[in-house]
């Protein structure tokens, strides 16, 4: 449960009849005037409630050939983020979500790396991973196809940037688990083959995949379409009747 922020009724979040965004929160209303009330002053209103920042997961190749303009255009999909108030999450690589986390933190925005080790020293030297852009890092032991997990289930919504086999991989947990998932199309690899890969897999998941060639219009459409839509379902996971967890057949 939620607070609304202007009356301090308690509130469904996946039932709430208005909701608003906010340097990077989402608010929860039990009316569209009270929704209304808040953009008028959102300042004035969001400190009556606590709210965790979404985040975005960006996923993207970590290595092979990474043309400028795609590196670029990584970094810029982090600027947005972080312009946004969104917290950024990457698998704490090299390539792609290294530029992304880098590009977060050019504007002040908080990264955290989801690590495929079980510490810095095997991280940086056994993984050949950076540790210089991340505010966080998040060391699971997991190794980098259970990291994967990790990264799509911390995330409030994904972005595919490029790709390689754990790109793919990426996508088709945040695509069998519902996600909100963003391609920035042209920039290779994985993301310009995603349609593709949705009509072979041919499967209902609740997923919502929205394609866009700037970075920066893809992160105000992921946001607008979670505050607007996508936080009545995030993924497959909901809670049950009796409090436990059930995953809902897509």
């Amino acid at each position: 449960m939620s607070i609304d922020p202007v009356c301090g009724a308690a509130v469904d979040e996946r039932r709430a009849p208005a909701t608003a965004f906010h340097r990077g929160c989402i608010y929860y209303f039990c009316s569209v005037e009270h929704r209304d009330m808040f953009l008028q002053s959102p300042d004035s209103y969001s400190p009556r409630v606590p709210c965790a920042a979404l985040k975005i997961g960006i996923m993207g190749s970590a290595s092979g050939e990474l043309p400028v303009p795609v590196r670029t255009a990584a970094f810029n999909l982090g600027v947005a983020a972080a312009d946004k108030g969104l917290i950024v999450i990457t698998g704490a690589a090299p390539g792609l979500p290294w530029e992304s986390a880098r590009g977060a933190r050019s504007r002040g925005g908080l990264s955290i790396g989801i690590s495929p080790a079980l510490s810095l020293d095997e991280h940086v030297n056994f993984y050949q991973s950076p540790s210089d852009v991340f505010d966080v890092i998040i060391y699971t032991g997991s190794g980098l196809m259970g990291r994967e997990i990790v990264n799509i289930r911390s995330s409030d919504m994904v972005a595919i940037v490029g790709g390689h086999s754990g790109t793919l991989g990426e996508f088709a947990i945040a695509f069998d688990e519902g996600k909100l998932i963003g391609v920035l199309t042209g920039s290779g690899g994985i993301a310009d083959i995603v349609p593709d890969l949705v009509k072979a897999m041919d499967k209902q998941t609740g997923a919502n995949i929205l394609y866009e060639s700037d970075p920066r219009t893809l992160v105000d459409r992921l946001v607008e379409n979670y505050v607007q839509e996508h936080f009545q379902k995030p993924s497959v996971f909901v809670r049950n009747s009796h409090g436990g967890e059930a995953r809902l057949p897509g």
